[in-house]
């Protein structure tokens, strides 16, 4: 079994320091390092510990050689198309951001920017926090089981304004929801 945490620590840009500070409680650099490279036994203890501070679930930190994950080989950038040193591994959406519950919608007609066939992958925030979601595309959940997607305009008291993404429709507001998802990545079949 390989573990991925030097992995996933570069690709969240953090030295072994950051990480080793990151651990509650805090541990060092080279005891990091030592779980790394193997030298140091990957207990399930530590496994909680490291996928903690890196936001990730423990089990995202272990792979088999069984499974191989999808290889990031070059970057777009504004000169165009540059290869990678070497390839790393990318992360899956459900990787990334920790213990945010994920909510996915898919697109059946298309609608604004998005097209059919899209998934909008969302994560649950408080609703006390929305002023962070102001401008981004959300899903809020209505009475009756019902939902209200489309960009957050708005947030008085226990009131959301919602503007839908289709042309010409009117702003929903939705009383007191119990969370807010925003937008965070767009999965789209070519």
């Amino acid at each position: 079994m390989i573990n991925r945490i030097r992995t996933i620590r570069r690709q969240k840009g953090m030295t072994l320091a950051d990480l080793a500070e990151a651990c509650v409680p805090p541990t060092t650099p080279q005891t990091v390092g030592r779980l790394e490279t193997g030298t140091r036994n990957l207990s399930l203890k530590w496994m909680d510990r490291i996928a903690a501070a890196l936001g990730v679930d423990p089990e995202t930190l272990v792979r088999s050689e069984a499974n191989a994950r999808p290889q990031v080989v070059a970057t777009l950038g504004r000169d165009g198309t540059e290869a990678l040193a070497a390839p790393r591994d990318a992360l899956m959406p459900t990787e990334i951001g920790g213990d945010a519950i994920r909510v996915v919608l898919t697109i059946e007609t298309s609608a604004g920017e998005y097209r059919a066939g899209d998934q909008l992958w969302l994560r649950q925030i408080p609703v006390d926090e929305t002023a962070q979601a102001i401008n981004r595309d959300v899903l809020v959940p209505r009475k009756g089981g019902r939902f209200a997607f489309g960009r957050l305009i708005d947030r008085r008291g226990s009131l959301v304004g919602i503007l839908p993404v289709g042309i010409g429709q009117k702003q929903i507001v939705v009383d007191d929801p119990a969370w807010i998802a925003v937008a965070e990545m767009l999965v789209r079949p070519l």
